[in-house]
């Protein structure tokens, strides 16, 4: 027990002192008691004070740690771009949810044990936990907004603080504190937090659902033919897709089963195909605009998705494409503008070989071109996404002459943001768009036009994006993190 500023008492769970371990599985099994702990102290104090009023205390608990120290320079394997510290001393990861992440968190904890040969101690950190994350994994417990409650919520219990939620690690901005103590993780627990309280919000489905390999559409005509994908691969025992999930957490297991709608239909409404690993697919339709795809990818990213593809329609700007072709993006215009604070427009975003192959042959595979043939319906080639969807509209001699003078393409408002945003969050990332329109050359995207385009392209696009990701899934999950994505001094938790 100790006192605040004002000297109100503030009393703290009673959970087991740090601990070394040597053993992954057991480090996070006591990150995972720890956590829950804290979590049912504060959910239990908070249910009595807004049944009793006021309480004559504050209710304080701390997320749990991982850290580990080490005093020489391990000889590791060049090849890896994470699952190691890059020079002697203290690394330390606030933790949230050890029960979402306990596979990521084994793995990236047994390979520091591997690489380093010291143990990882697990205890509380001194970071408190905002009340509000604390009860949401508990439906029967809800935080009144702000006025609503009998006492003022941040008298008693700590609340989120924005001032240190952020993104200075993985923006490469963070600030040492005054003990030394480095970043172990990308994120902080807090801004994991954050964001998973984002995920429910904006795609109305629970953070636990999403799957390693995430594609993201532009259009709701992807959504039907997701279903009915899914719903071919729950008729078929040996697929390894174990069910599927719709807006509002509806998750079927067989394929005859009705799919119930959700009343409201969210910002981003997702889908996830799942597997028992996790390692299956989940479909998100960020709309239109590079606002909803930065939103989207900032808060997916604290997950640590394997990749992320953008598999969305696009303007064609060449007069030799025809509409239903397919664009692989090599390299990306970047005029969509919602990154520029966090990620420069000097910052070059580079393709990765394993998503490129892996969509160049998954289109080879759906299309049974090859080679030269395939050029036939696919170009390589910049992608330009703009903040600006009326763009044709403007003096044709500036985004026009942009465009000829980028080598660019095609053109939309999403591909490059998710990209950036990849590179910026070390998640594997690339686009394979479609050729839906091409208004240099009079082919407009109105009513009629493409209703053709849509039921014979939509299934063949999807497939190929889904056939990518499974290509991926049987790769090593070393292989598909370049080491291009990390910088000079990275963390060592992906």
């Amino acid at each position: 027990m100790t006192k605040d500023l004002k000297g109100i008492q503030i009393l703290t769970p009673d959970l087991p002192e740090a601990t070394a371990f040597d053993d992954a599985k057991a480090a996070v099994a006591h990150l995972i008691t720890l956590y829950r702990g804290a979590t049912r102290f504060l959910c239990d104090h908070f249910a009595k004070a807004m049944e009793s009023g006021q309480p004559a205390h504050r209710y304080r608990a701390f997320y749990p740690e991982v850290r580990i120290t080490t005093t020489s320079f391990a000889k590791i394997d060049s090849r890896l771009s994470f699952g190691h510290v890059s020079h002697p001393g203290a690394f330390a990861a606030t933790i949230t949810r050890p029960d979402l992440f306990r596979h990521y968190l084994e793995q990236q904890i047994g390979l520091l044990l591997h690489n380093h040969g010291v143990p990882v101690v697990i205890g509380v950190s001194d970071t408190p936990m905002p009340v509000h994350f604390a009860v949401a994994g508990d439906s029967q417990v809800t935080v009144p907004q702000e006025g609503a409650a009998q006492f003022t919520l941040r008298d008693v219990f700590d609340v989120p603080d924005l001032s240190t939620t952020n993104d200075d690690i993985v923006n490469g901005t963070f600030q040492l504190p005054p003990d030394g103590t480095e970043p172990l993780a990308p994120f902080t627990a807090q801004r994991v937090d954050y964001s998973l309280a984002r995920l429910s919000h904006y795609t109305a489905t629970d953070p636990a659902h999403f799957q390693n390999h995430v594609l993201f559409t532009n259009y709701q005509f992807y959504v039907s033919e997701f279903e009915a994908y899914a719903r071919r691969q729950l008729a078929n025992p040996a697929s390894g897709y174990s069910s599927f999930v719709s807006t509002g957490d509806v998750e079927i297991t067989s394929p005859d089963q009705p799919l119930a709608r959700s009343e409201k239909t969210p910002q981003m409404p997702t889908y996830h195909l799942k597997r028992a690993d996790g390692s299956g697919i989940t479909l998100v339709n960020i709309g239109v605009g590079p606002s909803n795809a930065k939103t989207a990818t900032d808060h997916i990213a604290v997950l640590r998705p394997h990749a992320w593809i953008m598999v969305g329609h696009c303007a064609g700007l060449r007069s030799s494409q025809s509409l239903g072709d397919f664009v692989l993006a090599h390299a990306y215009l970047r005029e969509d503008k919602v990154l520029d604070d966090d990620l420069p427009v000097w910052v070059p975003v580079p393709a990765l070989a394993e998503i490129q192959i892996a969509l160049e042959k998954a289109v080879a595979e759906e299309t049974l071109l090859e080679g030269y043939d395939l050029k036939q319906v696919m170009r390589t080639g910049t992608v330009a996404s703009l903040d600006n969807r009326n763009w044709e509209l403007r003096d044709q001699s500036g985004p026009v002459q942009r465009l000829s003078q980028s080598r660019a393409v095609a053109l939309d408002m999403e591909s490059a943001t998710i990209a950036a945003n990849g590179f910026r969050f070390r998640v594997p990332y690339g686009t394979l768009l479609c050729v839906s329109d091409k208004p240099l050359h009079g082919e407009l995207k109105l009513p009629g036009m493409a209703s053709d385009f849509y039921k014979t392209q939509v299934s063949r696009h999807l497939l190929i994006g889904i056939r990518a990701m499974e290509r991926l899934r049987e790769m090593p999950l070393e292989r598909i993190h370049s080491r291009k994505l990390r910088s000079f001094d990275e963390t060592a938790f992906l």
